[in-house]
């Protein structure tokens, strides 16, 4: 009788986890042909083109975080980025500053991606979007903020926002 109860009670975890996962808002992201990328890598040695994992890994969290806090339960976003120029570039004629990233009014960030949201049995919407932001220098807090990726992290907040957003307001919010 005790193995029993055991059962029934794994079985109604495993559902109620199924359930929960089912219920959440789901983003996976991918990266199309990083080692093609315009400037994707945060290492001042490697100027050749391509993304590094540390970048790949950053957006990808980010972007399902944003996922969480935008899209309803129940959707999937994929998103397929097609290439990453990083805010400023590395100046290596600089005798002092060959490992810093120079930020400046004409190095600003962008990103080029496909993305298709939808829920169980149709697609919402899909296309193709290419994102940058030629203010990055003057937005708020970036002084302030230590994350080396705050630039492209803000933009994609915005697109984010403006994009998916407005399927929450539409929803009674």
């Amino acid at each position: 009788m005790r193995p029993a109860l055991t059962l029934a009670t794994l079985s109604l975890v495993a559902f109620n986890s199924l359930a929960q996962t089912a219920a959440t808002p789901n983003v996976e992201v991918t990266f199309d042909k990083p080692e093609h990328f315009r400037d994707a890598s945060l290492d001042s040695n490697g100027y050749q083109r391509g993304a590094d994992a540390y970048v790949m890994k950053e957006l990808s969290a980010y972007l399902v975080k944003l996922g969480q806090r935008y899209l309803p339960a129940g959707q999937t976003l994929r998103i397929d980025i097609r290439d990453i120029d990083l805010a400023g570039h590395y100046e290596p004629w600089r005798s002092n500053a060959y490992s810093v990233r120079i930020l400046r009014d004409v190095t600003w960030p962008s990103i080029d991606l496909h993305y298709t949201l939808s829920q169980p049995g149709q697609v919402l919407s899909q296309a193709d979007a290419h994102l940058s932001d030629k203010f990055y220098l003057q937005r708020p807090g970036r002084r302030a903020d230590t994350d080396r990726l705050y630039a492209e992290k803000a933009m994609l907040q915005e697109w984010f926002r403006k994009q998916f957003s407005v399927q929450q307001q539409t929803s009674g919010f």
